[in-house]
């Protein structure tokens, strides 16, 4: 350990993460896992990104986290949803859902000053044989990156 930096850093000058740090870090992904839970269920055709975007507020003011999303720069909404081909970072409205979309949410919960953040991608009903494969090779590639996460990697191992 060096000395510069105090027994809270590694070697790497990573920070150590005490125990209710650590617990906190958790609880903010518990709530965006959350939200994602509650968004899957509520995103069938005929709902629109702006109530997904309630149900996500829902979430948050059950579990007292906040946004990290709402009030950035003034984006005015909780999640980013975006359908087919949008571009990431959608700002949700009242357009319907319709049968095989493709649904992309980002959002994320603050718990005691800790950041959970996470993204995902969904068919709407019934979707295409090519939709469906764009969802299962990106399901594939983040598995293959989770399963380099561990001690002593880097960040280019995963990616």
């Amino acid at each position: 350990m060096s000395s510069a930096r105090g027994s809270r850093f590694g070697r790497r000058g990573i920070p150590r993460r005490t125990p209710d740090e650590l617990r906190d870090m958790r609880a903010a992904g518990r709530v965006v896992a959350e939200m994602h839970a509650a968004i899957r269920a509520a995103a069938t055709p005929g709902a629109t990104t702006a109530e997904l975007d309630r149900v996500a507020r829902a979430v948050l003011d059950a579990r007292g986290a906040d946004s990290n999303f709402f009030g950035y720069h003034g984006y005015p909404s909780v999640i980013c949803a975006s359908v087919n081909d949008e571009v990431i970072h959608g700002i949700p409205n009242d357009r319907a859902l319709q049968e095989g979309d493709l649904l992309s949410i980002d959002c994320g919960a603050v718990v005691n000053g800790w950041h959970g953040d996470a993204a995902f991608t969904m068919g709407i009903g019934t979707i295409s044989a090519e939709a469906q494969r764009l969802i299962d090779t990106a399901d594939a590639a983040l598995a293959a990156a989770v399963r380099e996460m561990r001690p002593g990697n880097h960040l280019g191992d995963v990616g």
